[in-house]
């Protein structure tokens, strides 16, 4: 069970994508999964980032059927999975790492529920600031969605491609901290582009609401990482991480390194 670190408030993740506005610089928001390799080496992946120039973290808990995911990090979960990874060992890690950026629960839906009715409060106490569930569409349990809304940790939303402009309101509007633009339809995964269309997706999100709106379902590497960059308020990198964490720590950290550069000088 996770002990011993300070609640951290909601209320992070506003701050930080406030301070990186006033900077006039974009988020950078890697994905790794929890229990991958193994969970000392999340814990020093977690800080590893951070030193590399993350702005939040998107720490993923394994599910038996990720519907989502794709191969890399399927296997990831699934590697996690046997060594028996699960919710309380996911906080055990959060209260080890003691990030001083947001870190983001990364969910299926079950294993929030199976957790208890105190999970979130535990995640906050864990040191986590952000929930971002897959399979919770706005509308599918109102009741539900109204309880994690009123939770301790921002409730990020995610919108599809596809989705009309007046339904991107509806998701935004039910949403905090950021809204999680799909970049395309599909599971996660690395890419060698970025859509053709992402550019006028960003805008119609943009003229739906006033949350950040971060970018993420494909993007892998330097140049496509700063061509979001340009039109949007973060840039979110999960298979490309997940699978250089995969390697070494220090492999993952020199990613995130020149990820980091070349969002700063898009």
């Amino acid at each position: 069970m996770a002990s011993g670190s300070p609640t951290i408030s909601s209320d992070a993740v506003t701050r930080k994508f406030a301070e990186l506005h006033a900077a006039g610089r974009r988020a950078l928001v890697p994905y790794i999964t929890a229990g991958h390799p193994d969970d000392a080496r999340t814990v020093d992946l977690i800080a590893g980032l951070e030193a590399a120039g993350a702005d939040a973290i998107e720490l993923g808990l394994p599910f038996s059927d990720p519907m989502a995911d794709g191969p890399v990090i399927q296997a990831s979960s699934q590697m996690a999975l046997e060594r028996g990874m699960n919710f309380d060992r996911l906080l055990d890690i959060a209260s080890r790492a003691r990030a001083s950026i947001p870190l983001i629960l990364f969910s299926y839906l079950n294993p929030v529920l199976a957790a208890g009715d105190d999970a979130l409060t535990r995640a906050a106490q864990a040191g986590l600031s952000g929930l971002l569930l897959t399979d919770l569409p706005v509308g599918a349990d109102p009741a539900l969605e109204a309880r994690l809304a009123a939770g301790p940790l921002a409730f990020i939303r995610l919108v599809a491609p596809t989705t009309p402009a007046e339904r991107m309101k509806e998701i935004a509007d039910h949403g905090s901290g950021f809204v999680y633009l799909i970049s395309r339809l599909g599971v996660t995964g690395v890419r060698d582009d970025i859509a053709a269309d992402l550019p006028a997706t960003v805008q119609r999100l943009r003229d739906a609401t006033t949350l950040p709106v971060c970018v993420g379902f494909g993007v892998s590497g330097p140049e496509q990482a700063a061509a979001v960059a340009r039109i949007a308020d973060g840039v979110v990198v999960g298979s490309a991480i997940v699978r250089a964490a995969g390697e070494s720590v220090a492999e993952a950290t020199r990613l995130t390194a020149s990820l980091r550069d070349a969002i700063d000088r898009a």
